[in-house]
């Protein structure tokens, strides 16, 4: 497989003109998620191009990486995990939203996340995403939603459609969680890997940051929580569904 960080954007562009793929059908994806083994199982899913008209043209595994893939290669649809070393899938969407808004060549981005919290869904839809699908969807649905978001359709999970629908139904809607609007977005991703027991060092490695990084957002988000100990902050998180 290759590496995060490579693409072949040109000779994806060469080959789109020509492509057949499923019923003449033809997409350049980039595919965004940390974990390589899963990387690697989605391209051998839907990268048999002449099958399924998918062209995989390139593939990162944190934020700073998928900007600069997707800025070279240009794909139409990116597959974008939500939570992502850097910043997370947010911050990606925040510095690609040139991209999202080019009216003669729009990325368009898919989230494919393992996470189906209301936060998460909506967080990544306010950023731009045209759509979100658990790891849960099968090769077969997840070829068709990205042909649908490549075409400009909505797509979501079907009981994902409900949280976008009931966070948008009211210009004055209330927060998903105001507890959870206390913390940044790094203090969210270290909260999320603390409740499923990542160590302090694990994290940092994860994260790209120094332990003693690590040790500060958890005192944060201890404090603007109000919890005493870590075993409180997984039970916390468990119960809002963000392990």
């Amino acid at each position: 497989m290759s590496d995060p960080t490579e693409t072949n954007g040109t000779a994806g562009a060469e080959a789109a003109e020509g492509a057949g793929g499923a019923g003449g059908r033809h997409v350049r994806v980039v595919l965004v998620d940390d974990h390589r083994m899963f990387r690697t199982g989605v391209q051998a899913e839907i990268g048999r191009t002449e099958e399924t008209g998918v062209e995989v043209v390139g593939e990162a595994a944190d934020v700073d990486q998928a900007v600069d893939v997707i800025t070279a290669a240009r794909p139409e649809v990116v597959l974008l995990d939500v939570h992502l070393p850097g910043g997370g899938g947010v911050e990606v969407l925040r510095r690609c939203a040139a991209l999202m808004a080019d009216s003669e060549r729009p990325v368009r981005f898919l989230a494919l996340s393992v996470s189906d919290a209301a936060e998460d869904v909506i967080g990544v839809i306010r950023g731009g995403a045209r759509g979100y699908v658990t790891k849960t969807i099968t090769g077969s649905d997840l070829i068709n939603s990205i042909f649908r978001v490549q075409e400009g359709d909505a797509v979501f999970s079907p009981r994902l459609a409900g949280f976008v629908l009931d966070a948008f139904a009211s210009t004055d809607a209330p927060p998903v969680d105001e507890d959870l609007d206390r913390l940044t977005q790094r203090e969210r991703e270290v909260l999320r890997l603390i409740a499923r027991g990542y160590a302090y060092k694990e994290i940092a490695k994860q994260l790209f940051i120094s332990v003693k990084t690590v040790e500060s957002h958890v005192s944060a988000v201890l404090r603007k929580l109000q919890l005493s100990n870590r075993h409180e902050l997984t039970r916390w998180a468990t119960a809002r569904r963000l392990v």
